[in-house]
């Protein structure tokens, strides 16, 4: 079963639980899909969805801080709910040691020894933590490595 798949059986289960939070979440997942699939008329492959869910979720992470900022506390927490559903469908994250065995082993691997080779270490990094960790920390830990 597929990712796309399992999405689309959440939503069924969702409605005939008459949960009508989490049925609009996940209608919000399924719409971001579509999105994709009309823009590019191809269909997508969980390795697209776990991409799409995880720019959903750094959406939601920013507008979080942007909605406390200003004292909007409901709608932060509407975005919270929105970004447990989300997790909900990604890989199991990947905790600080392992991102951080994970930048050594692709420092050594690349022979990375200043911020020049930042983009080799970074291509080696992101398809092994896309969906895993949120690759903007993943970045400020390779910068202070590197330099």
């Amino acid at each position: 079963m597929t990712l796309k798949d399992s999405i689309m059986d959440a939503i069924k289960v969702s409605m005939k639980a008459r949960t009508k939070e989490k049925t609009n979440a996940l209608r919000l997942i399924k719409a971001g899909i579509q999105r994709i699939e009309v823009d590019e008329r191809t269909t997508v492959n969980d390795a697209q969805v776990i991409d799409i869910l995880s720019k959903m979720l750094k959406q939601r992470r920013d507008s979080i801080e942007q909605f406390k900022a200003g004292g909007r506390d409901e709608l932060a927490a509407q975005e919270a709910f929105e970004m447990d559903i989300i997790q909900e469908f990604l890989p199991t994250p990947l905790t600080d040691t392992e991102v951080d065995d994970l930048i050594k082993h692709a420092i050594e691997q690349t022979g990375a020894d200043s911020m020049k080779d930042m983009g080799k270490v970074m291509g080696v990094l992101k398809p092994q933590m896309q969906g895993r960790a949120d690759m903007s920390k993943v970045n400020q830990q390779l910068k202070a490595q590197l330099s």
